[in-house]
């Protein structure tokens, strides 16, 4: 059969954006994979992503043109305005075009798509194994249920995510790609790359669960260390790469598997440096992992701070403290670590007092990358139903799932005197100030690798000529 899979994520920087940072640099990797696994079952597979698209029109001509017979649409919360769009127009250009969706969003909330006339059959939880069946059994002739309960699949039996299927539609739409996925902060040189390593959290905080278990179970599932391994050399040959990160929730969650895959990583001859998120309190309590990590490549952690006050870490059930905050960026500066500050203001019962507890931590972190957000309640979440529960949400439409930082999310919140206290947390102290340019001073001139190599080159003899 010709499917074509569909990318929708234009909430963010919206149509014609490669190339633009994360929301539109970056692949999928759950239509990375998707794609082998249809490709493996005999089927012809394409890819249609909207950020490469000029609008709606140009998605329209490029549905006619390839004539699929299946459209299959991933669909987070956010996504969800755009993907029906895209499934109304594809009605329009050819009704017998069966249509597909599947991802976090059908997982979560599957009523909303359930009865929904341009949908066919909407597809819960991890689709490597049911999408390739679903299809096999469409050219078979044979019907499908409407909805498609997932599996979860053994991670090192499913194929290596097929990273030329997003820049190779980036080409033909007409850009030039020079890195599979673009890079995003100075530590990360192209050409650059994302991978996954595994599947699911460990950890209970209200904001997220239980929906990720919904998706993924209740157990954290991890690719062996020779599977990463092995896409990694496979990635190396391919690309050349100069550096990656890690999409995983948390990778540092599993002691052994970090240390096991450092060894290899380092006996591979890998010196790219690399990016992972983590945890304040798992920081704290493993400084010598840290230091493996920071020896093997590791150049910065992506930390949910999210709050300096300890009541707001308890309420959101997040399991850490605020000196385990302090204490984890300490460690990070030992190491030369860059650290990427996650934090959220406007949390349902927090006080202006604690959000200025945020603040405070924060100029005492005086972290490398700022990534503040609005809390939004994300549906499938315990935070979700208590905003439902206590009539807060402000959400009417999908596209306001974003994090961003300038909406109004929840009721009870002064936004205005939030939005002040956004710019106020990343204004960083004089003393920081001065202590980054000497920082950055140091590395350009006075760092002993580039000491060594100008006296090097000033005591070279010169030719005569």
């Amino acid at each position: 059969m010709r499917v074509s899979l569909v990318y929708p994520g234009i909430v963010g920087k919206g149509f014609d954006s490669i190339g633009q940072g994360m929301d539109s640099g970056w692949i999928s990797h759950g239509l990375a994979i998707l794609a082998p696994c249809a490709v493996q079952a005999g089927h012809d597979v394409n890819l249609i992503d909207l950020r490469a698209l000029k609008g709606w029109d140009h998605f329209r001509a490029t549905v006619a043109q390839r004539r699929p017979d299946v459209v299959a649409v991933t669909m987070m919360s956010v996504d969800y305005n755009p993907g029906m769009r895209c499934l109304e127009i594809v009605r329009a250009v050819d009704p017998k075009i069966i249509t597909m969706v599947g991802g976090p969003h059908p997982t979560i909330m599957p009523d909303e798509l359930a009865n929904h006339p341009h949908v066919d059959h909407v597809f819960m939880g991890e689709g490597e194994e049911t999408f390739p069946d679903a299809l096999n059994r469409l050219a078979r002739g044979e019907a499908l249920p409407r909805i498609i309960p997932g599996t979860h699949p053994d991670l090192d039996a499913v194929p290596y995510a097929d990273r030329n299927l997003f820049p190779d539609e980036w080409r033909r739409q007409g850009y030039t790609v020079t890195s599979p996925e673009a890079s995003f902060v100075e530590e990360l040189p192209p050409p650059f790359v994302t991978i996954i390593a595994g599947r699911g959290c460990m950890y209970n905080c209200s904001y997220c669960q239980p929906a990720e278990r919904h998706i993924f179970g209740r157990k954290v599932r991890r690719r062996s260390v020779a599977s990463v391994m092995g896409e990694l050399r496979e990635l190396r040959a391919r690309y050349r790469f100069n550096s990656l990160m890690f999409h995983d929730d948390c990778l540092t969650e599993d002691r052994e598997w970090v240390e096991a895959f450092c060894r290899a990583y380092a006996a591979e001859g890998f010196t790219q440096p690399f990016f992972c998120q983590s945890r304040a309190d798992i920081i704290v309590k493993n400084e010598d992992m840290v230091a493996l990590m920071a020896r093997t490549g590791l150049r910065g952690y992506f930390i949910g701070f999210e709050s300096g006050s300890d009541r707001v870490l308890r309420f959101i059930r997040k399991g850490t403290r605020r000196w385990h905050n302090l204490e984890a960026a300490r460690i990070c500066r030992r190491y030369g670590i860059s650290i990427w500050a996650n934090y959220m203001m406007g949390i349902p019962t927090e006080t202006k007092e604690e959000v200025l507890e945020t603040i405070s931590m924060l100029k005492e972190i005086d972290p490398d990358y700022y990534s503040p957000a609005f809390y939004t309640p994300h549906p499938g979440s315990d935070l979700y139903d208590y905003c439902m529960e206590h009539n807060l949400s402000l959400i009417r439409n999908h596209d306001s799932y974003r994090r961003n930082p300038d909406e109004a999310k929840i009721k009870g919140i002064d936004y205005e005197w939030l939005a002040w206290a956004v710019a106020e947390s990343q204004r960083r102290t004089w003393p920081n100030r001065l202590r980054r340019a000497i920082r950055a001073l140091w590395r350009r001139y006075a760092h002993p690798y580039k000491v060594v190599r100008r006296l090097m080159m000033r005591h070279q003899p010169t030719t005569a000529t």
